[in-house]
């Protein structure tokens, strides 16, 4: 490899001294999708510790800032899926974060109350 940029690790991951790895999603659902994890293997964001909340929140907003500087989004989703009812398929927690580009779909409005569809359009009634 000749330098950082030809690094799938260098490339794909970030984490602060701590607690907390970065990496962009291997499915993601936008431009610059990544996720947001404990370097501990928990399940859930009720089982972590403070220090690791803090590292992991941290990291967060870390990210946010490079990925307006990368890809220039205009809004974010965040969101954990927290146990397999709320659709968890890996068992170690992460957060998404999602940027969000104007016209990335036709009304937004809602977010991510769509995954229920029949209850997301509440200001209709």
């Amino acid at each position: 490899m000749k330098d950082e940029e030809d690094c799938p690790f260098c490339k794909f991951q970030w984490e602060n001294d701590f607690t907390a790895i970065a990496v962009f999603d291997k499915y993601p659902v936008s431009v610059g999708h990544t996720l947001i994890f404990p370097k501990r293997h928990v399940g859930s964001i009720f089982e972590t510790t403070q220090i690791e909340r803090d590292d992991i929140f941290t990291l967060l907003f870390a990210t946010r800032k490079m990925l307006i500087k990368k890809f220039a989004p205009d809004s974010f989703n965040i969101g954990i899926n927290d146990g397999p009812a709320a659709g968890q398929t890996i068992p170690h927690l992460h957060i998404h974060l999602i940027p969000r580009y104007k016209g990335d779909m036709p009304d937004p409005m809602g977010g991510i109350r769509w995954i229920f569809p029949d209850l997301a359009k509440y200001w209709n009634d």
